[in-house]
């Protein structure tokens, strides 16, 4: 590692196994779980990238995700080619962070073995994330994405002492742990029912689409099988489409889409 710190070994065994640096101030571990943390696919805080996160970690201003709430204008403009708009844009896009969905923060916090599919699927299964910091494995292992590995990564990451730490001041920062997906789950109208989304579609982008079914209780897989209870098409549609046309599964256009969602709403 970066910091000359030994490594240590996470995971249980074969391909499971994870060497990771065994010092939590390790400048290269911080940068890179903060960086995660900004990611698109995460938090999506726009500005957030190597350079800046670079500049927060050498600079001391940042030791963990939770350290992004605190920043101030002042201490963002004393840094090396940040400008007052600039930094105060980082800060809008920060203090915006803090209502995004469960699923990101879950995926967000860097938890080994869980990406964001894992993660929107622990966010539809439980109310909040202190309800999945007291789930047992028998609990997780409910989950049809999350098996022995996954449950017990899950349960070992908020048994830690630095993981409570860490959840009480993001808590206290103002982010939103309650699941909006979970209360969809309940009530929706596409609770139970599987899609499959394949090609490019006229106005929705794919995130979109995804977006609609899971605040209607519905799951988005990645792959057709007779589970899967509609696949949405658009353009240049490849072997999912003939796939679902082969098992009989509905196959839905954006406009279709669009009114099944309108009709389980």
């Amino acid at each position: 590692p970066e910091c000359g710190s030994p490594v240590t070994r996470t995971g249980l065994s074969g391909e499971d196994v994870v060497w990771r640096c065994s010092n939590s101030q390790c400048p290269a571990k911080i940068r890179g779980a903060l960086e995660h943390w900004c990611h698109r696919g995460a938090m999506d805080i726009e500005g957030g990238g190597e350079a800046l996160i670079r500049q927060l970690v050498e600079a001391g201003l940042v030791k963990d995700v939770a350290g992004l709430y605190s920043l101030t204008l002042e201490q963002l403009t004393n840094l090396e080619r940040m400008g007052e708009k600039s930094a105060q844009n980082f800060l809008d896009a920060v203090e915006a962070s803090k209502s995004r969905e469960l699923w990101r923060i879950i995926h967000g916090l860097g938890i080994l073995h869980v990406g964001s599919g894992v993660a929107k699927a622990l966010a539809r299964q439980f109310p909040s994330l202190d309800a999945i910091a007291k789930a047992s494995i028998d609990d997780l292992k409910a989950i049809d994405e999350v098996g022995d590995v996954i449950a017990q990564s899950v349960q070992q990451w908020f048994q830690l002492p630095q993981s409570r730490e860490l959840i009480d001041r993001l808590r206290k920062a103002g982010l939103k742990f309650e699941s909006d997906t979970y209360r969809a789950q309940t009530a929706g109208g596409f609770t139970g029912k599987t899609f499959v989304l394949t090609g490019t579609l006229p106005t929705l982008k794919r995130e979109e689409a995804t977006a609609k079914i899971e605040a209607l209780g519905g799951k988005v897989s990645s792959s057709v099988s007779k589970k899967t209870d509609y696949v949405v098409a658009g353009e240049d549609a490849g072997s999912k489409l003939e796939k679902a046309r082969k098992l009989g599964v509905p196959v839905l256009d954006e406009k279709e889409f669009l009114a099944l969602c309108e009709k389980a709403g």
